[in-house]
């Protein structure tokens, strides 16, 4: 049985790394550091993009395990075909549910209070003051209540709000109450003065947020995107946000990257950040830890953690 793993972190800079494995450096460039047949456990460069995550996948005819350092999987999903049977599909929750909900609460603050016109209004030397809409007594809606949907509750809970309301795939309880299921969505959408979008993208989530779900939102609402871009109907979206009736703030769009001439760019009040939801300064430290459990746990032949599938 072949003990190599491709790490796209060098091995010496991870502590706790167990012995006995081979460990292969590889971070998406043009050559590979060994044959990727003799590659058992795989992880996908981080932030590389679907096209550098799936290039030697067909080639790894050993593979038992494919560890993603992000929270999806859909850069990974299409090459889970040609695999062998019986390949690991492990995720990276733990990693980036911190520095995701602390950037969505940064983006509702951020939209809410203004503040992307006082930083426009700095530039031109002008004292913007005025009253500003507050989180506090709002109504929020979190679709997509997975672990960076609970986290983002978490960072919610000291804001005062006057309800936050969950949506997963499928109902179920939780200490902090109900989670509805999105077939309820469509009920719960003109209660809610902001909406945050937090779902993995799958066939079921694609497109999620088109005309008609930004439609039965609120007059003055602010819709929040936190997970993939194709989650939403671009071209709905701007036609929403032209019309003024509501807001947007994005850490993801679709394209991705959004190209220079794009009317999202432009289109009233809307505030974008660069997908930069999990590229903080905690994604390194857990991503190592996550990296040298599931790596000591795969050598002594342990359950891994966060398997989301199995190739069939």
């Amino acid at each position: 049985m072949t003990s190599d793993v491709w790490l796209p972190i060098p091995a010496d800079e991870i502590e706790g790394l167990p012995d006995g494995l081979d460990y292969r450096h590889w971070d998406g460039a043009a050559d590979y550091p060994a044959d990727p047949a003799d590659c058992a456990f795989y992880v996908v460069p981080y932030m590389k993009g679907m096209d550098v995550a799936l290039r030697p996948l067909a080639a790894m005819t050993s593979l038992r395990v494919v560890q993603t350092l992000s929270a999806g999987i859909d850069h990974v999903a299409p090459g889970l075909g040609s695999l062998p049977s019986g390949v690991r599909l492990c995720n990276a929750k733990g990693v980036h549910e911190a520095s995701t909900a602390e950037l969505t609460l940064a983006l509702v603050l951020a939209s809410l209070r203004g503040i992307p016109g006082f930083v426009r209004g700095q530039d031109a030397e002008e004292w913007r003051s005025g009253f500003y809409p507050a989180l506090a007594d709002k109504s929020v809606l979190i679709v997509g209540y997975g672990s960076i949907g609970a986290a983002i509750e978490d960072r919610l809970t000291p804001f005062e709000c006057a309800r936050v309301a969950r949506v997963a795939r499928s109902a179920r309880a939780t200490e902090r109450g109900p989670v509805h299921a999105l077939a309820e969505l469509p009920a719960l959408l003109p209660e809610a003065d902001v909406v945050i979008v937090s779902t993995p993208l799958t066939e079921e989530t694609k497109g999620l947020a088109g005309a008609e779900f930004l439609a039965r939102m609120k007059d003055g609402a602010l819709f929040v995107n936190v997970a993939r871009g194709q989650v939403t109907d671009t071209k709905a979206l701007i036609a929403e946000l032209e019309s003024g009736r509501i807001r947007a703030a994005l850490d993801v769009t679709d394209p991705e990257p959004l190209p220079p001439g794009h009317p999202l760019w432009h289109a009233p009040g809307v505030l974008i950040s660069p997908h930069v939801g999990g590229s903080t300064s905690a994604f390194m430290p857990r991503a190592r830890r996550l990296l040298a459990d599931q790596l000591t746990r795969y050598a002594a032949g342990e359950a891994l953690r966060n398997e989301v599938l199995t190739t069939g």
